[in-house]
């Protein structure tokens, strides 16, 4: 392959092209086999029914966690509010006094607001399922008349199947509705206790880490200094870049989405922003029930319903995500594509939704030792 010119001297062109082809190669190959043993190990955890377990268990301890997170993103207002001379203790209590009136008053606008687009909802719901059921009859009537064929029977079964739609729709939603609400109690009791926690956590946070970094070896310790700043850097970036985009896009969507005429429309463009998280399949998943809805209602609905879903991908994908979130996860379509499917198969919504921090902080960590131990080199010879 790379065979000696003339004057017998080496042709280096082609053996870095040679080398360049096989460090590529070897790339691939190990994040191939990355991807694979991690849905091998995940696979025979699920086999072993370890997943139940950890579900209850992070269940039990949930506010801890959720203390931790509050700690971890109001530590750096602390701070600065420190810097600004004030003292810490009242730097926190502060920031929680308008963090919490922040929910309170967002609450008392939104759940009145939210309550009675979903009780509009529950009422149209019988009409749209009649709108369905003409417009099936406009279709069966037309191809009767155009290939003379009797389609009775397929009628009956489609109209039997609209019919236990609508009826379990309308009878079972209210008893979903309570279930979720249930369930926001719950989750919000955890939160209560998570602000809790996270309120002392917050006296000494910034020690919080030193005091974790006495247990790594003296030799080792500025360079884990260095890979966790690298990733507290990268998360707190990702976190709040998402915020803004779903506070952005929730806004949006309900002012669009009203404009167009559909009902609750802050109910969907809050389901469009919390999709949303999803990278790539998230707007598909937040925009069709709204746009189901709109064409149930009449034609004009439905296209301007659209027609907002789409300004609203448009302007997150090609606006919103180079400018408010930049390059901050720097991880390739295909990379968050197979992280997606890995994550979702096992752990449904929940996963697709942390896939990507959790593929950025192993792309990190991967990173900062092939930087420290030049690893790549080392195995590429």
């Amino acid at each position: 392959m790379f065979m000696k010119k003339k004057d017998d001297s080496l042709d280096y062109k082609k053996l870095n092209e040679g080398i360049r082809i096989g460090v590529t190669l070897l790339k691939i190959t190990l994040f191939l086999a990355v991807v694979l043993l991690t849905y091998i190990s995940l696979k025979l955890i699920g086999e072993l029914k370890i997943f139940p377990t950890i579900g209850k268990l992070l269940k039990i301890i949930s506010p801890f966690f959720i203390g931790m997170v509050i700690a971890w993103l109001f530590d750096p207002v602390v701070k600065s509010l420190e810097k600004k001379k004030v003292n810490r203790p009242l730097g926190i209590v502060f920031v929680y006094v308008v963090f919490i009136a922040v929910i309170v008053l967002l609450l008392y606008i939104m759940i009145p607001m939210v309550g009675n687009q979903l009780n509009d909802l529950i009422v149209s719901a019988p009409a749209f399922f009649n709108d369905v059921k003409d417009w099936a009859d406009g279709i069966f009537v037309s191809l009767s008349k155009s290939t003379g064929n009797d389609f009775v029977d397929i009628q009956e079964n489609i109209y039997d199947a609209i019919n236990k739609l609508g009826e379990s729709f309308t009878v079972g939603l209210p008893a979903q509705i309570m279930s979720v609400v249930s369930n926001i109690l719950q989750g919000g009791l955890n939160f209560l206790i998570g602000l809790l926690v996270g309120f002392y956590m917050l006296f000494d946070f910034g020690n919080v880490k030193e005091h974790l970094l006495t247990f790594i070896p003296k030799k080792y310790r500025e360079d884990t200094r260095e890979l966790v700043d690298q990733l507290n850097g990268n998360l707190r970036s990702y976190v709040a870049g998402t915020l803004r985009i779903m506070l952005i896009l929730f806004a949006f969507q309900s002012i669009a989405l009203a404009i167009a005429g559909l009902k609750a429309p802050m109910v969907f463009g809050l389901f469009c922003a919390v999709t949303n998280i999803i990278p790539y399949v998230g707007p598909y998943i937040g925009g069709i029930p709204a746009v189901l809805v709109g064409f149930s209602m009449d034609p004009m609905t439905g296209i301007c319903s659209l027609i907002a879903v789409v300004i609203a991908q448009v302007l997150e994908s090609y606006f919103l995500q180079p400018l408010v979130m930049g390059k901050t996860m720097k991880l390739h379509p295909v990379t968050i594509m197979i992280g997606l499917l890995v994550f979702g198969s096992f752990f449904g919504i929940i996963g697709m939704i942390l896939a990507t921090p959790i593929i950025s902080i192993f792309k990190t960590i991967v990173l900062f030792f092939n930087e420290k131990f030049s690893l790549m080199e080392r195995m590429t010879g």
